[in-house]
């Protein structure tokens, strides 16, 4: 059986969008949208005491009154196929990456129904950018522009083949063009080879230049239908990619995976501000 593309739901708008998100991307992939609910049997969440073993009938039929709403719209706002829904108990990050094991990814909105509401990105979809054993996609508000190209951040270093695949399957999937950009505001460290003090500014930029050529350069032959553009800026990475999605309808990150769960300073940084819905795709160390 494919496997599906998953969104989670509590009922927020910023749910609702990544609900809607989720179901084009299920549509495009042919693939079933499985649409998930969590939700403590208590208002919070206390390790030493156990959850009850049943939600009050109130609780459970607002939970599933929300699913219906959800996948309702999916149905009639996209051409996904087959929708299911499904109410998950525990602590939301744990429960939609538990979800998420099986999927071809993972949807979420930026904020929840809880938190304050001045931050930018929720404690929830924070947490599964470290921990999502699938592709997240993090939907925030509406682009300003008409989306005309995915973009993707790329590191050349090693370890980073599962973020390139991705760009390159959804620039394809969505027949848009795909830019990659690579940012730099040090010299490219190498083994054995220190950072200078001092350097040549447009000779490290064609270095660096060469450095994106030679990360991209075999996805070409394997996705000769993507249309691929390479930038290479002189800025800090997270401003690159901030930049480059304001009219993208996609920007693809990498989030390494290592044993203890660390976002990197820039995909943390693109999640707060990123004017496009953003893909973290977690890699091994290199």
């Amino acid at each position: 059986m494919t496997r599906p593309v998953i969104a989670g739901a509590d009922g927020s708008a910023s749910s609702l969008r990544a609900v809607m998100w989720a179901a084009q991307e299920a549509a495009l992939r042919e693939a079933p949208l499985l649409i998930v609910h969590t939700a403590l049997r208590w208002t919070s969440n206390v390790p030493l005491v156990p959850q009850p073993h049943h939600w009050g009938a109130a609780a459970e039929a607002t939970a599933w009154e929300l699913l219906r709403q959800a996948a309702e719209r999916a149905q009639t706002g996209t051409d996904v196929q087959h929708v299911t829904t499904e109410i998950a108990d525990g602590p939301a990050a744990e429960a939609l990456a538990d979800a998420a094991r099986h999927a071809q990814l993972l949807a979420v909105g930026t904020r929840g129904r809880g938190g304050f509401a001045g931050l930018l990105l929720g404690s929830v979809s924070r947490d599964l950018a470290t921990r999502c054993p699938c592709p997240l996609v993090v939907v925030g508000p509406p682009p300003p522009g008409r989306p005309t190209h995915i973009v993707v951040g790329a590191t050349g270093e090693p370890g980073q083949e599962p973020v390139l695949e991705f760009a390159f399957e959804e620039a394809l999937l969505r027949e848009l063009p795909l830019r990659a950009v690579h940012a730099w505001t040090h010299p490219h460290a190498t083994p054995g080879r220190p950072q200078p003090l001092v350097y040549d500014i447009d000779a490290v930029g064609r270095e660096e230049a060469l450095l994106l050529a030679e990360a991209i350069a075999g996805w070409r032959e394997r996705f000769p239908g993507v249309t691929l553009t390479e930038h290479t800026l002189h800025t800090h990475p997270a401003k690159a990619l901030i930049d480059a999605s304001h009219e993208a309808e996609l920007v693809v990150a990498g989030a390494t995976a290592r044993r203890a769960a660390v976002l990197g300073p820039t995909t943390s940084i693109l999640l707060h501000h990123s004017h496009a819905p953003v893909a973290v795709i977690r890699h091994p160390t290199p």
